[in-house]
């Protein structure tokens, strides 16, 4: 694998009119699943699965966040409409998705577009990126990264 990869400073909106910072994921494991839109099939179907995997994730000492440009009362009505139990992090400013090289070009129905690429970053307790998937489909992903965190919770 090439060079390391350290989670970048940010401070962003979560849900409850709460903030969250770098600095409150030291210690602990987190994936942090990044996605284009609130309310879209995909990303209602990714938020549905980490959702239902959220006590296996907590058992193997893991937090999940969800992340995409999406103002916070807009992740408020997905949250309530879609029943997902994962904190939403707002980053309408793209600091953290262009820190980490998300916000790419994309082609749907023959239009190129910039946006969100979907990608999850398995973080260590030091904020190292243990772990980057890439352009991945939502389906199936969530048990993929809950495979992962407990492969690394175990080394």
């Amino acid at each position: 694998m090439g060079e390391q990869l350290t989670l970048p400073d940010f401070d962003l909106a979560v849900g409850g009119g709460r903030r969250i910072r770098r600095s409150d994921l030291r210690g602990r494991r987190t994936v942090l699943y990044f996605y284009p839109k609130d309310d879209t099939p995909g990303c209602t179907l990714e938020g549905q699965e980490f959702t239902a995997l959220r006590p296996q994730f907590e058992a193997a000492g893991v937090d999940v966040f969800g992340v995409s440009p999406d103002p916070p009362d807009s992740h408020e009505r997905f949250t309530a409409k879609c029943q997902l139990g994962i904190p939403l992090i707002s980053d309408p400013e793209r600091r953290l998705i262009d820190a980490l090289g998300l916000w790419v070009e994309k082609t749907r129905d023959g239009r190129s577009y910039m946006g969100v690429e979907r990608s999850t970053f398995l973080i260590g307790p030091d904020l190292d990126v243990e772990r980057a998937w890439r352009a991945v489909r939502p389906q199936g992903h969530a048990a993929e990264v809950l495979a992962a965190a407990g492969r690394a919770a175990r080394t």
